[in-house]
């Protein structure tokens, strides 16, 4: 097993990451003196396979278990199901030193996060990530919130976990369109972060595809040291944090514009990633290459760079209600690939010119 601190201002917690973390959820826990019961969130499916063996460790811990189900995917991230949770929290009788569980994928963690720092103002949480995305990405940093109609996460808190299990025993059984979406993600953290990662991934992908267990703990744990540093120095996206919204901006715009049942996340943001790279090259500050070198990376990892795009004003207009919008178009570019720099003067004449000559102007697909 291993351990990685994200040593937060206030506290620091620990994400251990391993195989058969659900069945050892009791020890692995910090101290909660006064918690009696701990609300479990998953939707059905999640529930099935992995709710007993998690309660188990709970239970020998002395926790009772209470499992509150939700939709599934991103149906989950709405205000009137966080409004549910709540209500079932108050029949219940929870209370403030009580935690709530996220178990599932990155909808249900922030879902559950949200809730956890919204009632009573304020109680644990845990994390306890069952897809790649959610380990590598979604559990870590403490952002949480749901999506409105108009965009995705526009209602939400940072509320920090006090722990997260991510068990990558879990990542097995995963369908290989999720897996494929946590790909984009450890994608994401090689070329802007990690360099000693993206040689690994272009040289030889073939251990991470085929899901050797050792692999999958190695570079899970690679993407959780790299997001921490990264939360560690700036807590709430204003500065550095912003980096690992790489591909975010573009992605965002295209699962709003799906309605959140179109393209999965990864698949949006290595649309996204591509076109900042392209982005980079025509500010003449990233060599032409790097889109290329994008491209076949993810499609190394299975992943489709192109594909119809909604028409260019219906992306722009999307892109104004996304929360790092500052008066002009923000986008995470490389000079080169681990070497990020924001760039927050991208008019949007530009940005639309950019996604036509991309393709934009054809009918969005169903993914």
């Amino acid at each position: 097993m291993e351990r990685v601190t994200v040593a937060v201002p206030e506290r620091a917690y620990d994400v251990s990451i391993g195989p058969g973390l659900l069945s050892r959820a009791g020890e692995l826990l910090p101290d909660l003196p006064a918690a009696e019961r701990v609300f479990v969130v998953a939707d059905a499916p999640v529930a099935e396979r992995y709710l007993a063996p998690l309660g188990r460790g709970l239970e020998a811990r002395g926790l009772g278990v209470v499992h509150l189900g939700v939709p599934e995917g991103e149906e989950a991230k709405s205000l009137s199901v966080m409004t549910a949770l709540q209500r079932q929290l108050a029949t219940q009788e929870a209370h403030r030193d009580d935690p709530i569980v996220a178990l599932g994928g990155g909808s249900v963690g922030d879902l559950a996060g949200f809730v956890a720092a919204t009632y009573m103002r304020g109680v644990p949480f845990v994390q306890v990530p069952t897809t790649l995305l959610a380990q590598v990405d979604a559990a870590i940093g403490g952002k949480t919130g749901v999506n409105l109609p108009e965009g995705k996460n526009l209602v939400g808190a940072f509320h920090q976990p006090v722990a997260v299990l991510a068990d990558v025993d879990t990542l097995t059984s995963l369908p290989e369109r999720a897996f494929r979406s946590g790909l984009a993600e450890i994608a994401k953290v090689a070329l802007t972060l990690d360099l000693e990662l993206l040689e690994r991934l272009e040289t030889d992908p073939a251990p991470l595809l085929d899901r050797d267990p050792g692999t999958l703990e190695q570079i899970v744990s690679r993407c959780v040291r790299a997001k921490a540093g990264v939360v560690e120095l700036d807590e709430r996206d204003a500065g550095r944090r912003l980096v690992l919204n790489y591909g975010h901006t573009l992605g965002h715009a295209l699962e709003r514009l799906d309605a959140f049942a179109g393209r999965t996340h990864g698949e949006a943001i290595s649309i996204g990633m591509v076109f900042a790279a392209r982005l980079a090259e025509s500010s003449g500050r990233a060599r032409e290459g790097l889109a290329a070198r994008h491209a076949r990376l993810l499609a190394s990892l299975g992943l489709d760079t192109d594909g119809p795009l909604p028409p260019a004003d219906e992306i722009v207009a999307s892109m104004r209600l996304d929360k790092k919008y500052r008066g002009g178009m923000r986008f995470v570019l490389l000079e080169d690939v681990g070497r990020p720099y924001v760039d927050d003067g991208l008019s949007a004449e530009r940005v639309r010119s950019a996604l036509e000559q991309t393709g934009a102007g054809a009918q969005a697909t169903g993914g």
